[in-house]
């Protein structure tokens, strides 16, 4: 009984027996190439070629438009910002052009001119920030003057209708001649003169009022009705000047060093708050540094004279 190599072919059947095939291994599942890190250009072993470009391993396909808002791969992910951090990037660094940079430097400008222009208007009215007590003293004051001015006027109305009544007219006119002369006398400084009036002196230690301050001081007490003043030891008449000199102020020509006395004939209740009235001749000399002390009084001499002058050219249009 012979025997085959096939065990599958029945025996007997007088076929050849055939060699033995291998059998064919399955085709192995496709696996996704890797992508190559950095790809080098490929050549044919057969023919010479050219560089090419490295080939993606993935398969061809339509390209795509990349999308920002995907992260790569690998990458971390990115918050997406808010629109308030946004607007802060905007705006923060400040990105200042010269155009603009110019506008504001006048607007600064033009804002500082304004700011200076409200204080100096503010500070010229002194009466402004008043207190009511201040206010009610100008107003007497004020209200001082005015009676002062119709009593002078009422006196020449009576002057008149004694002139017109008298049965002699001649020595009525002569009585008032000599009473003119007496008045007239005191106001040019050719008699002394006293009376009711105050004090007032100025100590200047660090030598800055000057003679404008102090020819202000004089119209402000003329003002409030003041009949005689004498600054130390000199007589103020109509023609009277200041002028600054080294160390102190000259009047009429004569220097006077501070501390610089007043005496001044006339109504204490009318010539005290003259003074001190807010931003008046008290509160300026006080900014000086200087201390000013006034003091009334029921008699006040003032006794400095001046000598009269003969006018060269004017003569009496009477007789």
């Amino acid at each position: 009984m012979s025997t085959s190599d096939n065990p599958e072919e029945p025996a007997g059947t007088g076929r050849p027996a055939e060699p033995h095939k291998v059998p064919e291994r399955a085709p192995e599942p496709s696996k996704a190439p890797e992508t190559p890190k950095s790809p080098e250009p490929q050549q044919s072993p057969e023919l010479p070629q050219a560089p090419q470009p490295p080939r993606s391993s993935v398969p061809a396909g339509p390209p795509q438009a990349p999308k920002p808002s995907e992260p790569s791969e690998g990458a971390p992910a990115q918050p997406e910002e808010t629109g308030r951090q946004r607007l802060a990037a905007g705006l923060w660094p400040p990105r200042v052009s010269r155009a603009q940079l110019i506008v504001a430097l006048l607007l600064f400008v033009l804002g500082l001119g304004l700011a200076i222009q409200v204080r100096s208007n503010s500070d010229s009215s002194a009466l402004r920030g008043a207190r009511q007590e201040d206010l009610v003293r100008i107003l007497d004051e004020l209200d001082g003057r005015t009676k002062r001015l119709e009593d002078e006027k009422q006196r020449l109305e009576d002057q008149r209708k004694e002139l017109e009544s008298s049965s002699d007219q001649a020595e009525e006119a002569r009585k008032q001649t000599v009473e003119k002369e007496r008045q007239l006398g005191i106001l040019a400084g050719t008699v002394a003169a006293q009376g009711p009036g105050i004090t007032l002196k100025i100590t200047d230690p660090t030598g800055q009022v000057q003679s404008d301050q102090l020819l202000d001081t004089l119209q402000e007490l003329r003002a409030a009705g003041a009949e005689a003043i004498q600054i130390n030891g000199v007589r103020i008449v109509a023609s009277s000047f200041f002028s600054d000199e080294d160390g102190g102020v000259a009047i009429d020509g004569k220097k006077i060093t501070q501390p610089y006395e007043f005496k001044v004939i006339g109504k204490p209740q009318d010539l005290e708050p003259a003074l001190n009235i807010p931003g008046g001749v008290v509160q300026t000399l006080e900014k000086e540094q200087a201390t000013v002390a006034v003091t009334r009084s029921a008699k006040i001499v003032v006794d400095a004279l001046r000598a009269a002058k003969q006018p060269d050219y004017a003569r009496s249009s009477s007789g």
